[in-house]
């Protein structure tokens, strides 16, 4: 480059030659910068000789030269990302001409804001980095001519904010992108380096300063009047000139001379701060914003001692002498469409801007360093840094990859957790054992791991230790957490958005597909409609006649207009011959809308005999008429003619009506009286569904905060609902457990069912919390917790542990960015509601199903193909599949029952075409059931989490999948068994309990009944009670269809009455107000039938009223009772009455009819009569057993009880299984209906906002679930 500035020296300078060649000399200056004082020296000696400078060199020539010096950088194949975020270098053949406003360079082409028909919006002239874009495919607000992005950066391409224009970059980089962070183009100390810059107001001061070696000065200029226009923007935006003949001049100018505006900032050891300049031009010339301030940008070593003074005019070019302009062609570019990172540039593609050659001779030294030191691989730029592009490269020779054609490099960044790639290596120009590929470092990294393999099972993984390379950046592993909390957040919220828009497109083809289903049923119906009218009509036409003689008769009237016709009435020798007034009762069309026609006769005087008329305008659309004749008005008349009980029927005369439009008209009349009846019964259905939806959420909520207050003896936290990213207090009762009296309780927590990815918290050791004897433990709950899971121990270490009996203590987390591990359970089970209901075990199975599901997790049911199923209640029923097992082929249905996939196993051997569930040979049907149920699992691959089998019929499922699968596919599988009644089946249910993981029956008093029982005790540490629960959505008063008015708690005494009123009515009974004691029952030992006759007699002697419902599978108990029926409604008629079946749409009538619902059970397990009771507002009246205690809280002796489990008593009980215990509680409950008749309507509203649906049973059951997966 030297040697050319010399000859350029000796010659005639070629003014119009000045801008090729000075753009040529100073980008070859910034290239020989590290040659600083030659090039200061040349610079000088060309200005002494200005005036015989001549540029000999032609235009083309000189590009010809700089393409050949500074070739188009090559492209690299990369992973999508790093070729997003590669710098495009642009021909050098660019334009640069005038900027119209602050911030923008103007073109000739607006179309194309690319001076090379560069891809994509907003290009840059040079073509670097804004963050982590290419300039060339990058917007970005007030942008670099050149392309510097960043405020105060260097046109040239310097990266750091607030730099001067003679400065070096923080790490001290060199311009031409040397990989050393310390190498510069002008070596010059860092201490105290005065700068030159306007303040952001425009302001302009004189500071010199003094370095304590030899100074630089950098002098900025206002520009001088003449020189430059200024135009006042946001930033004052200052426009001046460059020029050649100054920059000359000034270098010779004394170094400490004070140029007039001269601003001068102190620069500290660390930084290089440059003030906001604003400089501008006249139309015509360029234009550096604030962000773009930098004009030259050069490093400084550290032992160079070079003094210089550079003014701002020094570093200015004339217009008049060099214009970059190489002709008139213009383009115009938005201030947004030049937007660099010069530091992104120079250290993502380093080739981009380091001379090739330096550039080759660079990496071929790290190579051979590499490889003698026998390391894997290297990377370059060394230090690698976040947002970045790097060449990574690797001596396949060392490792285990050394004779595989391909290699292939699969990686994540920060320990594997963000941004999985796998990239192909290629042969490198460093040798043969070199491979290299070019990967880019998002911002997010602080960390790059890696390992090698052949793309297909040979891998190069570093020892089983893969690589690592550590990048500099602004993450760290805390900080990265965070973002990732964040991006689950984010990616949480998307998937939301998402599955709600699906789902609302779901709704809206379904509402779509309905409403034309609807449209279509509609439209049958009026045409059905209209059959039936047309088929009575003709009938009709076929006996009208237009007069009777001597009787009445027809005409057009002539004194009204032409629709009025006459008619005539002859009532002489007829039913009104006395009447004093004669009148009309008509209709048409048969009377298609009633009566509707009332006109009063006149005598006629002008006709012998006893004739009446009157003027009658017919209805457009009649074709018939028809009326009868009475003696006065409508509600008024006593006498009737109506042609023995025929009707009158004429043909109206001169009726332009046909038949066919008629009929027409007609059936578009049906159908949209039909459509807004429709309409308006959707609108009330859905308002009722909206309610209902509102009511059962109210519950729920109140329901989980009774689920977490139910253990407030033991724990409870503080704030009582737990939310992800918060701290809460555990606070502990050890007196209540098993930890009583231990001088030290320490506290153990994890999260997410102790799955959380950071593992369990540290022991705790608890703290007195206030005078009292609670424990405390503060936990800061992490964002992505959605369970918190804690246990207590006496020590540290070890010791005893109260761990709720092997249950551990969970509380639900909400607002987690995390989602919860959903399982999925089947239940295999004979029973099931409606499709194959015997007792309550069907009524569970669906229910229970149910309330898991919409908890999230997925729940199927196996259930055999009965012959007498009830395939109504079946949606989409279809073969899936027929499998071969036990000497049979078996056939497997699926369908959905109440929203619940169910799978119908029907063996073709005919054991289930019985007609009947039980009463067949049921060990060998439902054994073999269960091992088909279990083999069908297996063939299909369903691995569920759990297994629930249920009750004696099922029970075979626990030990068959123990002895013939938990070997298997299936070995993770968990079964949990489900004791519905231990009368039956005694020892298969034991059978069950040996095998099963956990064990459950129907209430926890039942549990502590028959925990002694021989087939419960041995495995006692697995068997917990659950209450059931009733399906809201079957037993709802507000929305049921059996009652005459639904009603709500808040309605619940007007709502009740009307049942009343209605049951009353339907069984005969005396309309007075009276309690109604209901029974609902099966007629069973068990169901205490000598003290339900008992307490038939005694509410009869109480002037009360009763209602059973129910029968006897024995045929003596049935014939019993039928005695006991006809004797009570013989001497208490009217007031009692035995409906000896079973019906379940009239058992909801008696639910809402009556006052009272009487249980009075020798044995109980759980119960769901008194339940559903309380669901319609009825008081139960019960014995004190099994479920039955523990859900019945008495009004008088069970306040403390209640409440200690949240509630409120709510019935009325009684001891023993004799009659005084029955007059015991029936007198109460009477007594209070009539002697304290309002607080008897509070009563009846508390207990039906008391919640017994599964919703609380729902999270005991998933808890359960989650307990047998631990083992």
């Amino acid at each position: 480059m030297f040697q050319q500035v010399r000859r350029c020296g000796m010659q005639l300078m070629k003014p119009w030659l000045i801008k090729t060649q000075l753009r040529r000399i100073c980008r070859e200056m910034l290239q020989a910068a590290r040659h600083t004082e030659k090039w200061m020296m040349w610079w000088m000696k060309l200005d002494q000789k200005r005036k015989h400078l001549r540029w000999i060199c032609e235009a083309t020539d000189e590009e010809e030269t700089y393409q050949q010096q500074y070739p188009v950088p090559s492209s690299f194949s990369m992973w999508d990302k790093a070729i997003a975020k590669t710098g495009v270098s642009l021909n050098p053949e660019l334009r640069l001409v005038r900027v119209e406003e602050q911030g923008k360079v103007n073109f000739s082409d607006k179309k194309d804001l690319s001076i090379d028909d560069l891809p994509g919006q907003n290009q840059s002239i040079i073509g670097s980095y804004k963050q982590d874009k290419s300039i060339a495919d990058v917007a970005g607000p007030t942008q670099s001519i050149f392309g510097s992005s960043k405020q105060h950066r260097s046109i040239v391409a310097f990266p750091k904010q607030n730099q001067s224009i003679v400065s070096v970059t923080e790490q001290k980089q060199s311009i031409v992108g040397f990989r050393s962070q310390d190498l510069s183009a002008v070596s010059l100390p860092k201490q105290n380096v005065p700068i030159v810059g306007t303040s952001r107001e425009g302001q302009t001061k004189q500071v010199p300063v003094v370095d304590r070696q030899d100074a630089l000065y950098v002098n900025g200029l206002e520009a001088k009047e003449g020189d430059h226009t200024s135009e006042k923007t946001d930033e004052d935006v200052l426009h001046v000139k460059f020029n050649v003949d100054n920059v000359l001049r000034k270098h010779q100018a004394d170094r400490t001379q004070a140029v007039e505006t001269i601003t001068w900032k102190k620069v500290d050891e660390e930084h290089l701060y440059m003030t906001e300049h604003q400089i501008g031009a006249a139309e015509g010339q360029m234009v550096v914003n604030e962000d773009e301030l930098s004009i030259t940008e050069i490093g400084m070593g550290r032992g160079d001692k070079i003094q210089h003074v550079l003014s701002e005019e020094e570093l200015s070019w004339s217009e008049d002498e060099v214009q970059l302009i190489e002709d008139d062609g213009q383009y115009e570019v938005d201030e947004t469409s030049v937007s660099v990172n010069v530091e992104q540039d120079i250290q993502g593609s380093p080739q981009d801007v380091v001379d090739p050659q330096a550039l080759k001779v660079m990496l071929q030294e790290l190579a051979e360093k590499n490889y003698s030191m026998r390391n894997k691989l290297f990377v370059f730029p060394e230090v690698v840094k976040a947002d970045s592009v790097i060449d990574l490269y690797f001596n396949r020779d060392l490792t285990a990859l050394a004779n595989e054609p391909d290699v292939v490099i699969k990686g994540a960044f920060n320990g594997w957790k963000w941004r999985l790639f796998t990239e192909r290596l290629h042969k490198s120009d460093l040798g043969g054992v070199w491979w290299s590929c070019k990967l880019y470092i998002p911002k997010e990294a602080y960390r790059l791991d890696f390992v090698f393999f052949n793309g297909r099972t040979v891998y190069e993984n570093n020892g089983n230790n893969d690589f690592c390379i550590g990048i500099e950046g602004t993450m760290n592993e805390d900080l990265f957490e965070d973002f990732l909390v964040k991006e689950k957040q984010r990616e949480l919220e998307k998937l939301a958005m998402e599955e709600a828009e699906r789902r609302t497109q779901t709704e809206e083809q379904r509402r779509s597909k309905e409403a034309r289903a609807a449209d279509e049923a509609v439209r049958a119906q009026a045409k059905a409609e209209i059959e039936i009218k047309n088929k009575k009509l003709q009938s009709m036409l076929s006996l009208a006649r237009t007069c009777v003689d001597n009787l009445w008769y027809i005409e057009a009237s002539t004194d009204t207009s032409g629709d009025t016709i006459r008619l005539y009435y002859n009532r002489n020798s007829r039913p009104l011959a006395h009447s004093t007034e004669i009148w009309m009762h008509g209709g048409y069309n048969n009377w298609s809308d009633g009566l509707s026609i009332v006109e009063s006769f006149v005598k006629c005087n002008d006709r012998d005999g006893d004739w009446w008329y009157a003027d009658v305008i017919p209805p457009e659309k009649a074709l018939v008429l028809d009326w009868v004749f009475a003696d006065g008005p409508a509600g008024n008349a006593r006498n009737y003619d109506n042609n023995a009980r025929q009707d009158f029927h004429a043909i109206l005369p001169n009726n332009n009506v046909t038949e066919e439009g008629f009929w027409v008209q007609e059936e578009q009349n049906i159908y949209t009286r039909l459509l807004q009846e429709r309409r308006e019964k959707e609108e009330t259905m859905k308002r009722k569904a909206e309610r209902s939806a509102n009511i059962k959420a109210e519950m729920k909520a109140k329901t989980m905060r009774r689920f977490l207050l139910s253990q407030k003896h033991i724990v409870y936290t503080e704030p009582l609902e737990i939310r992800a990213g918060t701290t809460v207090d555990v606070l502990y009762n050890p007196s209540n457990t098993v930890l009583n009296g231990k001088p030290e309780v320490w506290f153990r927590c994890s999260f997410n069912l102790w799955m959380h990815p950071s593992g369990a918290l540290p022991p705790q050791k608890m703290v007195k919390s206030g005078d009292g004897p609670l424990l405390k433990a503060t936990v800061n709950v992490p964002p992505d917790a959605y369970m918190m899971d804690f246990v207590f121990s006496e020590w540290e270490e070890d010791g005893i542990y109260d761990n709720r009996n092997g249950m551990d203590y969970h509380i639900p987390v909400s607002d987690s960015i995390e989602t919860e591990n959903y399982m999925r359970i089947i239940h295999i089970a004979v029973e099931m509601a409606p499709v194959a209901k015997v007792g309550g075990l069907g009524d569970v199975v669906t229910s229970l199903s149910r309330a898991v599901q919409d908890l999230g997790h997925t729940v199927e049911v196996i259930l055999p193909k009965y012959d007498c199923l009830n395939q109504s209640s079946v949606k989409d029923l279809h073969l899936y599949q027929s499998f071969s097992w036990g000497g049979t082929e078996i056939k497997v249905w699926v369908g959905r029952v109440e929203d619940l996939t169910v799978y119908f196993l029907e063996p073709q051997n005919g054991m289930f075409g019985v007609g009947c569930v039980y009463g067949r040979n049921d060990d060998r049907r439902f054994g073999f059931f269960c091992h088909s149920a279990l083999e069908f699992i297996l063939q299909n691959e369903f691995s569920p989490h759990i297994i629930h089998c249920h009750d004696w019929s099922s029970a075979p499922v626990a030990w068959l999948y123990k002895e013939h699968y938990s070997q298997s596919r299936m070995a993770s599988t968990r079964v949990v068994f489900t004791i519905h009644n231990l009368e039956f089946g005694a020892h298969y249910i034991g059978k069950a309990m040996t095998y099963c993981d956990k064990a459950t029956t129907v209430s926890p008093t039942y549990s502590r009944d028959v925990a002694g029982h021989g087939a419960i005790a041995p495995h006692r540490e697995k068997f917990y009670g659950i209450l059931n629960g009733i399906d809201p959505d079957i037993w709802d008063p507000y929305t049921d269809n059996f009652i005459p008015v639904p009603y709500t708690c808040e309605n619940v005494v007007e709502g009740k009455r009307a049942a009343k009123r209605a049951l009353q009515q339907k069984f005969g009974l005396q309309q007075t107000d009276v309690p109604i004691v209901g029974i609902i029952t099966r007629l069973t030992a068990q169901k205490g039938i000598h003290l339900i006759k008992h307490a038939i007699h005694r509410t009869l002697e109480s002037n009360g009223q009763v209602v059973l419902l129910g029968s006897a599978p024995d045929h003596r108990i049935q014939g019993d009772f039928c005695r006991l029926a006809d004797a009570l409604h013989g001497v208490y008629h009217g007031r009692v009455k035995l409906v000896l079946t079973y019906d379940e749409p009239l058992s909801h009538l008696i639910y809402a009819g009556s006052d009272f619902i009487i249980v009075p059970s020798i044995f109980e397990p759980c119960g769901l009569t008194q339940l559903v009771a309380m669901r319609y507002g009825s008081i139960p009246i019960v014995r004190k057993t099994g479920g039955l205690y523990d859900t019945v809280f008495d009004v008088d002796n069970d306040k403390d009880r209640a409440r200690s489990l949240g509630l409120e008593p709510n019935g009325f009980s009684f001891d023993g299984a004799d009659s005084n215990g029955v007059d015991y509680a029936l007198n109460r409950a009477i007594g209070a209906w009539f002697d304290a008749r309002d607080w008897f309507h509070s009563l009846c509203k508390r207990v039906m906002e008391q919640d017994w649906s599964w919703n609380r049973p729902a999270l005991d059951y998933i808890e359960l679930y989650h307990a047998a997966r631990k083992f």
